[in-house]
């Protein structure tokens, strides 16, 4: 039997690659288990299973519509989450009272409606607690639930929110009733074509949403689905 000796420089050249492949694949696993350990990722529903729904309304603007939801949703015996900016909140102190006065959620709709996927550590720092800071002046309550403005964001943003006390949530269920040519029936389309065991429908205070959230919370209610906020969704 011939035995072979490998040459030294191959054999070094072998252990070398080998000790890169190990410590490749040890970093792999490593960022693996901490990406899955961090738990942040955002919230785009429930559990779809369960005859639930939550309702958000998104509110940096749309003062003249609000009175006319709140009528709504008190005639339903609906409640919903609204996600407020800080500079709203620091504007409208009163009709965020009443909002809250009425059996709403408040959640945390950052600072100044800006981009956050484009914005560093502190600044997403400094969105999302100015906010935090409004809200508490105005009701007492610090919120739970971060909605990142036209649901931008990148892994600082979550990570900051998380480090807050946030849960981030998005959607399932968009109205887009702020596009132009966002008439009543069409949001009443783009809702009732969706799936709504343990959605999150996002809207907001305009005209056309105020006209069509009868016929949706009615024909919603007719599948046998509860419609309220995301705490109740997300059982918190």
């Amino acid at each position: 039997m011939k035995i072979y000796i490998i040459p030294k420089k191959y054999f070094m050249i072998t252990l070398m690659i080998l000790l890169i492949l190990i410590i490749f694949f040890l970093l792999n696993i490593e960022n693996s288990i901490s990406t899955f350990s961090t738990g942040e990722e955002p919230i785009r529903k429930g559990d779809e299973h369960i005859l639930r729904m939550a309702f958000t309304c998104n509110v940096d603007w749309g003062n003249e519509e609000i009175p006319k939801m709140l009528d709504i949703f008190e005639e339903k015996g609906v409640h919903i989450t609204f996600f407020v900016t800080g500079r709203w909140a620091s504007a409208n102190e009163e009709l965020l009272k009443l909002i809250y006065s009425k059996g709403h959620e408040i959640g945390n709709h950052a600072y100044s409606h800006k981009m956050h996927s484009k914005l560093n550590n502190s600044q997403n720092y400094n969105e999302i607690k100015k906010t935090e800071d409004a809200i508490v002046k105005a009701i007492g309550v610090k919120p739970k639930y971060f909605a990142p403005p036209a649901g931008d964001y990148n892994d600082t943003t979550l990570k900051v929110a998380s480090e807050l006390g946030y849960k981030t949530i998005l959607w399932s269920v968009d109205t887009i009733d702020w596009k132009d040519g966002s008439t009543e029936d069409i949001i009443i389309q783009r809702v009732m074509k969706k799936p709504h065991k343990g959605a999150i429908l996002l809207m907001h205070p305009k005209p056309a949403t105020v006209k069509a959230l009868p016929y949706i919370i009615d024909k919603i209610e007719e599948e046998g689905i509860k419609i309220g906020t995301v705490s109740e969704l997300l059982g918190d």
